[in-house]
């Protein structure tokens, strides 16, 4: 009963938080690929936003998801298909597709307590830090693939424990073939899950060898899926991702892993920053220092499951030459971390509050994704400045390719706004509204062809 009232409090703040925050630009491809415009094909001269809004609403089938997939795009397709299913159930509208990922985070927060139960540790302080962790929650909400990654590989480590009493000896194959087949359906999701669930066999194999082989039963047939869409989709997005330095991405790791814990919050704070980052790193090692003096026996594998995103990104990077680093990636951590520091909840009564102001810390983070702006993209906040200028030509960067930009601005803007879509090297009208954004690099040259600076702006051009 206890577990009934947890799972409908997460999704009261899942579904605020899915209905508070603007459209996004990697949402934007979801809902295009789904709605069998990839890349859609806006009007090239003045248009209404009312008139373009069945681009938002088609309907792709599998085949053609996994076609447009493997010519442009970086992801595999296993999301996009049941995102398909789905908006033919809930409708298209951006909302309804945000609520496929609550529903897979709720999922993955009900197999967490039972993973938590399996492993004998605190149920709910490991579900509050998950939930509350900013990473986690905002992967939760947007129409991306990432809630159904994480959500396979939280089943993969709770099937692994469901194999490791080995009483039954049938049935303990049969969940680590299962723990496979979850790890493989993770890296079909998002390819980048993929450190999980290799952590996971890892410890399978040094603890349990002889369930290896069930497991990669489970786990090797989906690799080719995945490698067909990968080997196809390598060279699509070459510059999505800045050159590999070695100090660089450490400090990048370093600053994306606490905000998937604790979000913006540094941000917020202005000129205290600084000590504001300190005493949340502060924080953060006190809690870990309290839970691992509790010896738990399984704390190396939550502490290997912890550190296997950031550890691969910047082996990728090392590889690749490129720095795959952000917030959505190593969120993969965020529960895994929970199960780590939530015995602490288990210590005497003094040692329990640095978890309580870890907990009350987090809460803010949560607030901060929900409302505050500085945790947004620009695009839906520009269409309603845009707004405010009624029977005004509003002309907004094409961007690179037509879609993260025009898509959330459109989806955002009234019915009878006048919209034209800027490409590099056009002439802005005199008297039209120049929409900036500085998120690509197309909608970047724009803004500097225009004379209008930087960032989000509206302003006539000269």
């Amino acid at each position: 009963m206890r577990l009934i009232g947890f799972l409908a409090f997460a999704a009261i703040v899942l579904t605020a938080i899915a209905w508070l925050r603007a459209p996004e630009y990697d949402e934007a491809y979801s809902i295009f690929l789904t709605a069998g415009h990839a890349r859609p094909a806006w009007p090239t001269g003045i248009f209404t936003a009312a008139s373009v809004r069945a681009l938002y609403t088609g309907h792709a089938s599998f085949a053609q998801i996994a076609h447009d997939l493997r010519q442009g795009d970086v992801h595999p397709p296993l999301y996009f298909w049941g995102l398909d299913i789905w908006r033919g159930i809930a409708g298209p509208s951006w909302f309804a597709a945000r609520l496929l990922s609550v529903l897979f985070s709720l999922t993955g927060l009900y197999l967490l307590a039972r993973l938590a139960k399996a492993a004998d540790i605190p149920v709910y302080p490991a579900l509050f830090l998950t939930l509350l962790s900013y990473g986690f929650a905002y992967t939760g909400i947007v129409a991306r693939g990432f809630a159904l990654a994480q959500l396979c590989n939280i089943a993969g480590v709770y099937l692994l424990f469901l194999a490791l009493p080995q009483k039954r000896w049938r049935l303990a194959l049969a969940a680590a073939l299962a723990a496979g087949a979850a790890f493989g359906a993770a890296c079909f999701t998002n390819y980048l899950a993929v450190f999980t669930g290799g952590a996971a066999l890892l410890w399978l194999l040094l603890t349990r060898p002889r369930l290896m082989p069930a497991a990669l039963a489970g786990f090797l047939p989906l690799l080719p899926a995945c490698a067909w869409f990968f080997l196809a989709q390598r060279h699509t997005r070459t510059g999505q991702f800045a050159v590999f330095a070695p100090a660089h991405a450490l400090g990048l790791l370093a600053k994306d892993s606490g905000a998937a814990i604790f979000g913006g919050l540094p941000l917020y704070a202005g000129r205290f920053s600084t000590p504001v980052t300190l005493a949340l790193a502060v924080l953060l090692l006190i809690c870990l220092g309290c839970a691992l003096h509790r010896r738990h026996p399984h704390a190396r594998l939550f502490a290997l499951l912890t550190i296997a995103p950031p550890c691969g990104l910047f082996a990728l990077g090392l590889i690749f030459g490129n720095t795959p680093i952000e917030i959505r990636y190593l969120a993969f951590s965020t529960p895994f971390l929970a199960l780590l520091l939530a015995p602490a909840a288990l210590a005497p009564a003094l040692p329990r509050v640095p978890l309580a102001i870890m907990l009350a810390t987090q809460t803010a983070a949560i607030v901060g994704l929900a409302i505050a702006p500085a945790t947004m993209q620009p695009q839906a906040r520009a269409a309603h400045q845009a707004a405010a200028y009624p029977n005004a030509l509003v002309e907004l960067p094409y961007g690179n390719d037509g879609v993260g930009i025009p898509g959330p601005f459109i989806a955002t803007a009234p019915d009878n706004m006048r919209i034209k879509l800027l490409h590099p090297g056009a002439v802005a009208q005199t008297q039209a509204i120049v929409v900036t954004l500085a998120i690509d690099n197309e909608s970047r040259e724009i803004a500097l062809e225009t004379g209008c600076p930087l960032g989000v702006a509206l302003c006539r051009p000269r």
